[in-house]
């Protein structure tokens, strides 16, 4: 009997990775029932990933009232699973651009304080693991808003507490870390974090994406400035030097923050979800192993599901269902997969293969069990 693993992204906006699984499974039970198939969908850190890690870790939505980016109060949720002792938190669920109005971004008053509170929400459940989403951000506050709902305080020359926005990192002269969470000390926390931008400098975390929250160029020096003296303050009270981290950068220097405050790993989306789906370990002895995503191009060997897919397979045949395929030949020679799969050929036009993605890639997982089982 041959074992065939189905490990897809989602389509966005078209299907979930689930959902993929679901049709894909159909359509090859149409042609062959003597088959094992195991279903195992992935994803990379950013939408869809809430889900998946539930397909894995069974758990439930936990809402909450926290504060948005600028300090007013929402409700946002995350992943518990009471079972695992996991917890998977988006930080754009309390500190995102999405939250805000065009005009009132303005990474100079905005803070991570809300991602914090739901840290803290999650420790005071008890658990041992949280995973950390940290893309989409509207700060630049090197997460001292975040650190803060946690316990940490930070001050400036005249003693004064500070608010921990992206202005205060230029005030701030001492943090004080005496009175943090209690189980900080107790909890494994691992980044899903897809940059590798330094904190501060032509490459960091204020020049290169404060701009899409809000800063102006006189902003994007006083931003750079300030992660300057909060990795100086760092270095010279922990003994760390964040610059030297890759990542650090990531969500307005919140990858540091990361690093500083809850002694995290900082790693690739992708990575981390393989990690929980055993993927490696699952994949063994497969004759196939089945993935794909709304679009194939170029920027899927960067960092994408499929990537990760590929980095995991050694002798495995690897098929791709797309919805569109932007490859040319070179590279889909070069790229070692063995069957690829465009959906949209059998659609009548865009909308279509949309509308009925599930539909089209079933009939698509017939053919190919036709072809090759």
């Amino acid at each position: 009997m041959k074992k065939l693993i189905i490990a897809p992204d989602k389509f966005k906006g078209s299907l979930t990775a689930v959902e993929f699984c679901d049709a894909v499974e159909r359509g090859i039970r149409k042609h062959t029932t003597d088959v094992e198939i195991v279903k195992l969908p992935l994803a990379d850190g950013g939408d869809g990933t809430i889900e998946v890690l539930n397909y894995y870790l069974n758990g439930i939505m936990i809402s909450l009232e926290v504060h948005d980016p600028l300090h007013r109060k929402i409700q946002a949720s995350y992943l518990y699973s009471e079972s695992k002792k996991t917890a998977f938190i988006e930080m754009a669920e309390a500190s995102g651009i999405r939250l805000l109005k065009n005009e009132e971004a303005n990474p100079l008053l905005t803070s991570t304080y809300g991602t914090g509170e739901l840290i803290k929400d999650a420790l005071d459940k008890g658990v041992e693991h949280i995973i950390l989403g940290i893309g989409g951000s509207a700060t630049n506050d090197a997460g001292m808003g975040m650190a803060r709902a946690l316990g940490f305080r930070f001050f400036d020359r005249n003693k004064k507490e500070l608010k921990g926005t992206g202005a205060d990192l230029n005030q701030l002269t001492f943090i004080d870390d005496s009175e943090i969470h209690a189980c900080l000390k107790n909890v494994k926390v691992e980044v899903a974090c897809d940059v590798a931008n330094p904190l501060y400098g032509p490459n960091g975390a204020a020049y290169v994406y404060s701009p899409q929250k809000g800063a102006t160029p006189k902003m994007i020096i006083e931003l750079d400035n300030g992660l300057i003296n909060f990795c100086k303050l760092v270095n010279k009270q922990y003994n760390i030097d964040l610059q030297l981290h890759k990542g650090a950068g990531a969500a307005g220097g919140l990858g540091a923050a990361c690093i500083l405050f809850l002694n995290a790993a900082l790693n690739s989306g992708i990575d981390l979800i393989k990690k929980i789906a055993k993927f490696d370990k699952n994949i063994k002895g497969a004759d196939w192993v089945i993935t794909g995503e709304g679009k194939l191009d170029d920027q899927t060997f960067s960092g994408k599901v499929i990537c990760g897919v590929l980095d995991s397979i050694t002798k495995e045949k690897l098929a791709v269902f797309c919805g569109v395929v932007d490859l040319t030949d070179a590279r889909r020679k070069e790229s070692r997969i063995d069957h690829i799969s465009e959906i949209t050929t059998s659609a009548t036009d865009l909308d279509d293969s949309i509308a009925n993605a599930g539909i089209y890639l079933e009939k698509s997982a017939e053919a190919f069990a036709k072809r090759y089982l």
